[in-house]
């Protein structure tokens, strides 16, 4: 036998928090079974959530305490009720109804004083598959039917049972004293026995307590009348409807990040979001049937989708067996889904599963996240749709089998899910490496440069007021000299010089003078720009080798700022990404450019890790290049897929007062394969000179998960240290290919950072001290203004702003050190800085050995005689 009791919500709490809220939650104990629910801050909180127990003995009391949770104490008690269990088996039904009740306070000089009141449906499941009649003539159905359910089998089966979505019913019946009497009398022998042995219990008071009015009564019929006249006719709206009413009430709210436990399924899908959406969660579609066939599911029945909280929450409740496993045996399953966005084009799903029946089944739940957004485009014209599924286990309470639990369903997941995958596959086409590689073929087609004609930038930069105001002086001069006579030589002049006569003369000289220099400028200007539009830009220059291939396609550009005061610039753009730059052509004249242009970078061993770019204007107040702008597009927190098609907003002063945008095409991919991995690590163990083991999907998973990373980043090593800064932090230090992180949790208090290779300007060894605790230090500076996310790891700050790090007591320092400096090496420093590094190596040790003349290892000395003598120490 077992008890249902589900926790409502709560009204008129007494407060003990001085900003009048509490953090308030509901402990359900019946007996040794404990469960609570989440924490609300609010006095009038509202939980929603429902409970279940084994029922052994009748004398045992359900006790429901309203705590407020506190920073350092969790049992400041707001209020309890306690509800015996015979008075639940007394009632015909089995059932006490949905009804309020009051809270009364745990001291006993107080014990009178009300504290607010909970509204609770408490019930004990029986199995009937034939349903009884209550007091009111509405006959009660097996637990977990729904209205308008979706079965596939012959007969709905009663036996289970569900701790999410039992059946309830509003208390509505108010009894007079002579009833009460009556009630007492038609009481079986076994019900007065309980009661008996019950004695503790104050049943006259809590039946008092949830007696109400009759008037009260007549109008929660009235609402309860309401509400399931809106659940009939939701039941009868379709799907689709469904989804545009709560389209409209989402708000642009965002996609949920994926769940911690990992991602189960990452797939792009030639389908509509849309109707990706409608082949996995409509009530008509046959994939879950399908679905339930391939996993030996049975028993499935599926309510329909129904608009709670004013029409703004989407959900729905499936109950089903699942299949046996090596594991164990066939259990009934409960499901709730609850849509978390809908607005037409993404959709997000979370799904919270429940198995009560299997060993410490009510300890926890696994929720699975569902998430549909827009694809790439696609060759072909057709929509795509990425899916992306992951999961993560929700205990409700501690228990010592925590590690077991996880790993069996972890185990479980997986397999259920390569079954879901491979049955999508055959429904709708996946998305291969080929379509998308064409897919980028066909973006990148369609893109044409604009042809830089001489002409028209002739004219942009001549075809002036300037130039044809300057042309009618110099023709007005000519003209003049033509006609007028010279004049005799007077004063200081000269043959061949002759000097202002007049003021007027003055002035009208200095005019021309400053006229034709504007011109001359403006022509100077002119044949720059012929030269550099010859020139041409980096666009069209194929990338060369093997490995990680960027491609970058510069669109457009918006609102791009001017430095002088002109109304236009000459913008052009520099890309930077290891070590290697491409330069697109200029833009006379324009503050809004189209560039429509292909940039690809050589092939690259390593991934990489940022991509900077960098907006020019090629006639500055100088004549030289000023920025107009700048913008920094990070791989390690990007999705790949993301960057297909974005716009990017410049920083920068000029920029942010401008808000100047890029229109940017991003593709990146590696020729290699699936080998990158063991040829990267196969390099660094010839530059560590120690054998590098390869990381299993799960510890890389694990290691993406807990810095956020992107799926292609793959951990190298890992090594136990202490980060310094005021004190000691025992942690973890992470090394990959493109960052190095470290990660601490200490009684809760969690510390974690990651900052790039290329951040790092120089790593240097401290010997071992006292406080080091005899380990050599590790100090690695990063560059001014660099790592600004990791600064709270760090140990110092310099003037320049340079960030400190450091690293000690490590297990095995030689190991750590030599593949930090290898990684370091690789990634950073230019060419020219490892020739250097590696000539000051061999400029020290040839030093040490001319200070120290010939050196005899230890390995090497034979001692035939051994001397010792004893010496007091004061």
């Amino acid at each position: 036998m077992k008890l249902v009791v589900r926790v409502i919500e709560a009204k008129n709490l007494a407060t003990s928090d001085s900003n009048g809220l509490s953090d308030l939650y509901v402990r359900v104990q019946l007996g040794k079974q404990k469960f609570k629910t989440k924490v609300v801050k609010s006095l009038n909180p509202t939980w929603d959530e429902q409970f279940a127990f084994w029922v052994d003995d009748l004398k045992d009391s359900l006790v429901i305490s309203v705590m407020d949770e506190d920073k350092f104490f969790n049992y400041d008690y707001v209020g309890r009720l306690k509800v015996p269990i015979s008075l639940v088996f007394e009632e015909e039904i089995k059932s006490l109804g949905t009804a309020w009740y009051f809270l009364k306070s745990k001291n006993k000089k107080c014990k009178n004083k009300q504290c607010g009141e909970i509204h609770l449906s408490i019930f004990i499941y029986q199995n009937n598959s034939s349903g009884e009649l209550n007091d009111i003539g509405e006959q009660l159905l097996p637990p977990r039917k729904c209205p308008d359910a979706v079965t596939t089998s012959p007969s709905m089966s009663s036996t289970g049972f569900s701790n999410l979505f039992s059946p309830v019913r509003e208390e509505t019946t108010s009894c007079s004293s002579k009833e009460e009497k009556s009630c007492t009398q038609q009481k079986s022998f076994t019900d007065r026995i309980a009661q008996i042995f019950n004695k503790g219990s104050d049943v006259s008071s809590m039946s008092l307590s949830r007696s109400i009015d009759l008037d009260q009564s007549v109008t929660n019929k009235a609402v309860v009348g309401e509400i399931k006249i809106e659940e009939d006719q939701s039941s009868n709206e379709t799907f689709e409807e469904t989804m545009k009413e709560i389209q409209s009430a989402d708000q642009g709210s965002e996609i949920p990040n994926n769940l911690l436990g990992g991602v189960l399924i990452d797939q792009l899908y030639i389908v509509a979001p849309e109707d990706l959406n409608v082949l996995l969660f409509s009530p008509d579609s046959n994939f879950p049937k399908s679905l339930s066939d391939e996993q030996g599911i049975t028993e499935l029945q599926i309510c329909p989708w129904k608009l709670e909280n004013g029409g703004e929450t989407l959900k729905r409740s499936l109950t089903y067996i699942k299949a046996a496993t090596k594991l164990i045996k066939a259990v009934k399953a409960y499901e709730d889904q609850t849509y978390l966005k809908a607005d037409g084009k993404k959709f997000a799903v979370l799904a919270s599963v429940s198995t009560p029946d299997v060993m410490y089944g009510s300890t926890f739940r696994v929720e699975v996240l569902y998430v549909i957004t827009p694809g790439p485009e696609l060759p072909s014209g057709e929509q795509c749709s990425r899916l992306v599924i992951s999961w993560q286990i929700n205990f409700l309470q501690s228990t010592m089998m925590k590690g077991m639990i996880e790993s069996g369903a972890r185990q479980g997941m997986k397999d259920s899910f390569d079954q879901y995958a491979s049955l999508l596959c055959q429904t709708v086409k996946a998305v291969v490496s080929k379509d998308l590689g064409s897919s980028k073929e066909q973006a990148l087609a369609t893109l044409r440069p604009e042809p830089q004609s001489i002409l028209k930038l002739a004219g942009q930069y001549l075809a002036n007021f300037t130039v044809f105001t300057t042309f009618l002086m110099v023709s007005y001069v000519l003209v003049h000299i033509w006609l007028a006579a010279p004049g005799t030589i007077q004063g200081l002049e000269f043959v061949w010089f002759d000097l202002p006569d007049s003021i007027g003369e003055f002035v009208v000289c200095i005019a021309l003078v400053l006229q034709g220099e504007r011109v001359l400028g403006l022509i100077s200007r002119f044949m720059q720009a012929r030269a550099r539009a010859r020139k041409g830009s980096d666009h069209g220059i194929k990338a060369q080798g093997e490995g990680w291939m960027l491609t970058v396609a510069l669109i457009e550009g918006s609102n791009l700022a001017t430095v002088d005061s002109s109304a236009f610039c000459d913008p052009y753009v520099v890309f930077s990404c290891n070590g290697k730059t491409r330069t697109s052509s200029i833009k006379f004249k324009k503050s809004d450019a189209l560039w429509n242009e292909i940039f690809e970078f050589d092939a690259m061993d390593d991934p990489p890790s940022v991509l900077d770019v960098e907006v020019y204007d090629f006639d500055g107040p100088c004549d030289g290049a000023a920025s107009l702008g700048h913008v920094e597009i990070n791989f390690l927190k990007t999705n790949i897929s993301d960057l297909a098609d974005i716009w990017v907003s410049l920083e920068g002063k000029l920029a942010l007062a401008c808000h100047s945008k890029l229109h940017l095409k991003i593709f990146l991919n590696n020729t290699r394969g699936g080998d990158v991995v063991k040829h990267y690590i196969s390099k660094m163990e010839k530059e560590v000179g120690t054998k590098i083991n390869l990381r299993s999907p799960q510890t890389n998973s694990a290691f993406q998960k807990l810095f956020g990373l992107p799926p292609e980043e793959f951990l190298i090593n890992d090594f136990t240290c202490h980060l310094k800064r005021k004190m000691p932090l025992q942690g973890r230090l992470f090394v990959s290919a493109r960052i190095i992180g470290f990660h601490a949790n200490l009684f809760g208090h969690k510390t974690k950072f990651f900052f790039l290779w290329e951040d790092i300007e120089d790593v240097q060894i401290i010997p071992p001290t006292f406080s080091s605790m005899g380990s050599p230090i590790i100090v690695i500076t990063l560059w001014p203004g660099r790592g600004v996310d990791a600064r709270h790891g760090a140990k110092t700050q310099d003037e320049e702003g340079r960030l400190k790090f450091r690293f000690q007591s490590f297990v095995s320092f030689n190991v750590a050190n030599r593949t930090i400096m290898a990684l370091w090496k690789a990634r950073s420093l230019s060419p020219e800085q490892k020739v250097k590094l590696v000539e000051e190596d061999s400029e020290t040790k040839s030093l040490r050995s001319e200070e120290s003349g010939s050196f005899i290892g230890l390995g090497d000395v034979s001692m035939s005689e051994v001397h010792s003598c004893a010496l007091s120490v004061p």
